[in-house]
C-alpha cells in the first residue's frame, strides 16, 4: 500500500502499513459513518487535501478495504462502499473513537475546532423526532469566528431529510442560536450541555420555544459522548 514497511509477519505490523497513513484512520471514520460520495467525505475531513483524499481512497480499494459502484439512479457519480473487510473495521473505529472520549486530556480535545466538521457531523447525528412535522430552520451563529465561517443553518424538511448550508437559504428561521465554536463544540462531545451553556451565557436563544428547549433532544450529540471522560 505504501512504500514504508515494518518487515514483520506480525498481523498487528501488516494492519498497521494498511491503516496507519496519514488520515487514513480518519476517512475510515467518515466511510462508517456511512458517507459515501467523494464530495460527502471531504465534508467529514475538510483539512484533507483532495489530491490526498483521492490517493487514500485508492490505497484502501486497492488493499480489499473500499469499493467503486456507480450509482443506479446517476451513473455518472461514484460511491466508495465499505466491502466485508471493510466493515469489520467498524468496532476498530469505533473503539479508538471512545478511547480517545476517554482518555485524551479536555483541553487538547478543544483546541482542534473546525466548524464545518462540527456543523457536518450534527447535520448527520440529528435526531428530528422532537422536532415539528414541518420545515423547521436553525440557524447557529459563532460569534468568535470570521464573518466567512460565522453563520450556519440546518433544514430539517417534515419528511425528515436534514440539510446543512453554509450561505443563507432564505427560509424563514425558527429557532436562532448565538454561541461560540468552542461552547458547541463541548456540548457535541458531551463535555457539557444545552442546559448549562445557556446558564452560562454562553449560549443564547431566540425563536420558537418548544424548538429552543428540545435541543438536548435534536441535537444528537456524537456517538462518542456516551463515554465518560477520565482524563482531565
Amino acid at each position: 500500500m505504501t512504500n514504508a514497511s515494518y518487515k514483520q509477519f506480525c498481523p498487528v505490523a501488516m494492519a498497521a502499513e494498511i491503516l496507519c497513513t496519514r488520515w487514513t484512520v480518519v476517512l475510515l471514520r467518515e466511510l462508517v459513518a456511512g458517507s459515501t460520495r467523494f464530495n460527502e467525505l471531504r465534508r467529514g475531513v475538510p483539512r484533507m487535501s483532495p489530491a490526498l483524499l483521492s490517493k487514500r481512497l485508492r490505497e484502501l480499494e486497492a488493499a480489499g478495504v473500499i469499493e467503486r459502484q456507480r450509482l443506479t439512479d446517476a451513473p455518472e457519480i461514484e460511491a466508495y462502499r465499505l466491502t466485508d473487510a471493510g466493515r469489520d473495521l467498524q468496532p476498530v473505529i469505533e473503539a479508538i473513537g471512545m478511547w480517545g472520549q476517554k482518555w485524551v486530556e479536555t483541553e487538547p480535545t478543544l483546541e482542534n475546532l473546525d466548524p464545518e466538521l462540527l456543523m457536518w457531523d450534527m447535520r448527520r447525528n440529528l435526531n428530528t423526532d422532537p422536532l415539528p412535522q414541518a420545515r423547521t430552520v436553525i440557524e447557529f451563529l459563532y460569534s468568535d469566528l470570521p464573518p466567512a465561517q460565522r453563520k450556519w443553518w440546518l433544514i430539517v424538511e417534515s419528511d425528515g431529510t436534514v440539510d446543512l448550508c453554509h450561505i443563507d437559504p432564505g427560509f424563514d428561521v425558527d429557532l436562532y442560536l448565538n454561541t461560540n465554536l468552542r461552547t458547541m463544540t463541548a456540548i457535541w462531545i458531551g463535555l457539557s450541555d444545552v442546559r448549562s451553556a445557556v446558564a452560562n451565557g454562553t449560549l443564547l436563544m431566540t425563536g420558537r420555544r418548544d424548538v429552543g428547549n428540545s435541543m438536548q433532544q435534536w441535537l444528537g450529540l456524537s456517538p462518542f459522548a456516551v463515554q465518560e471522560k477520565l482524563a482531565s
